[in-house]
């Protein structure tokens, strides 16, 4: 993984070369010196034993995300940034959060953008196959709904992540690639829309220009931005049987699809009616550009892309309410998309109703069932443990960055956009129009570690640091 990362700085190279930048040398010495530290490792390890099971695909799992970061972070060292600031856009990338530390896109070298947008084209695909391959057989945050069949954790662990990997990323790439021709011809750039592409299919965020998503917004790439969005938070075993396979019956009967489309309409449409009833005089010139706009940054939030279109922060306080709410939100399980996801939102609310139930009527069984299969009692523990971790995470990231300095809404929003892997918060601080530049080094290695934890889905994290796990 260490040379394929060395591998991937060097299209970075070409495009600095091309561009005759004298920053040329950032990715010569990046690319050698990856590619030499991956084979290092290589052949220090070759004999080893490479059966794995379970504790050790926790520990892969949890090292990976927290390693490559630190790989990735070579080219930004080399250019001159920071350690923090280096790492804290590694990891944002990585992990599809798209809270960036940089200003001056406009004039950025075009290897950084690039490197930028394949790192979280990267991260994409490698949530996407965790989500689908590795996840479901740790049983972490009740994802156990979604293993797969004939699978088997003594010694083959590896080959079939593999097997999944190959088979989602011809999907991942063939989605991608219809992005990029798309948003060329509603008039971007080739460098535009092959960057764009690969932060909209992984659902990242990072832009190649300071304005976001705004810049395009005379011409009709948000549209098309808006349905790849959506796209990126469908789940991603779906999509591969509708394209590879031509199954369209799985992706219409999953429940998860039809609430993710509801909720967004629902946000968008009350957003719309809030400015079209009370705000005088409307944000909005008609009713049609408001839905648009509305629908472009809800997607964007729900899916934890951020790109942002317009300063929705300063829609009025219903309307960043609505915002925060969606940044929990999230996307479909197996998808490239954050937050707590769907099917745990149905698990948990149909778990409240139940319960409720039981007060009143103590001998009454009342089974709770997701997709038309009843629930068991470990998978719904799984669910609400993650609800559980993913609250306290992010009560106490935002009780440390309240600590660090900054103001409630600031805090609040800055946890809940890293736990959620969403990017821009709320306020002028770190809202759409801004970075987290200005965020203290201790700061963002708060926001750094909330995002890391959010991507590993808090349990896989958590098993790894007891003392437990390391007894064996």
């Amino acid at each position: 993984m260490t040379v394929l990362l060395g591998m991937a700085m060097i299209p970075c190279m070409l495009i600095d070369w091309a561009d005759h930048r004298p920053e040329t040398y950032v990715f010569e010495v990046s690319s050698f010196g990856t590619i030499l530290i991956g084979t290092c490792i290589w052949v220090l390890s070759r004999g080893e034993v490479e059966r794995s099971g379970q504790r050790e695909a926790f520990l892969l799992t949890v090292l990976v995300w927290v390693y490559l970061p630190v790989i990735a972070s070579i080219p930004f060292l080399a250019s001159g940034m920071s350690f923090t600031d280096s790492v804290f856009e590694c990891i944002s990338g990585l992990t599809t959060t798209g809270a960036t530390v940089l200003t001056g896109l406009d004039d950025m070298p075009r290897g950084l953008l690039l490197w930028r947008a394949i790192l979280q084209w990267i991260g994409g695909i490698g949530i996407i196959v965790t989500a689908i391959a590795i996840l479901p057989q740790l049983r972490v945050g009740g994802m156990q709904l979604f293993e797969l069949e004939s699978s088997d954790m003594s010694g083959k662990f590896l080959p079939r992540i593999t097997d999944i990997a190959a088979y989602l990323g011809l999907t991942y790439l063939i989605i991608s690639m219809l992005c990029a021709l798309l948003y060329y011809l509603t008039g971007m750039n080739w460098f535009d829309a092959i960057t764009h592409s690969m932060t909209t299919m992984s659902a990242g965020g990072y832009s190649t220009h300071d304005a976001s998503f705004g810049y395009f917004n005379d011409t009709n790439a948000p549209y098309v931005a808006t349905v790849f969005m959506f796209i990126a938070g469908l789940p991603f075993s779906l999509l591969a049987m509708l394209l590879l396979q031509g199954r369209i019956r799985p992706m219409l009967t999953d429940p998860q699809p039809r609430v993710y489309l509801g909720l967004a309409l629902f946000f968008s449409t009350a957003i719309v009616v809030y400015h079209e009833a009370v705000v005088e005089p409307p944000i909005f010139d008609h009713v049609f550009h408001g839905f648009k706009e509305a629908l472009f940054n809800i997607i964007s939030i729900m899916t934890g892309t951020g790109y942002a279109s317009a300063p929705y922060d300063t829609w009025g306080p219903p309307v960043m309410t609505i915002f925060l709410v969606a940044t929990f939100v999230g996307g479909c399980a197996g998808s490239a998309a954050c937050g707590l996801k769907m099917f745990r939102l149905e698990i948990a609310a149909k778990t409240i109703v139940a319960y409720s139930r039981r007060m009143t009527q103590p001998h009454r069984r009342t089974p709770i069932r997701y997709a038309g299969k009843a629930v068991n009692e470990e998978t719904l523990q799984s669910v609400m443990v993650f609800v559980f971790l993913y609250l306290v995470t992010f009560l106490g990231a935002a009780a440390l960055l309240g600590l660090a300095g900054l103001d409630a809404l600031t805090a609040i929003s800055a946890s809940a956009t890293s736990v959620s892997n969403v990017g821009p918060g709320l306020g002028p601080l770190i809202g759409p129009s801004s970075t987290f530049q200005e965020l203290s080094d201790f700061a963002k290695w708060v926001c750094a570690i909330a995002m890391l934890l959010g991507r590993l889905e808090f349990v896989a994290v958590f098993v790894v640091m007891t003392r437990r796990f390391w007894r064996g």
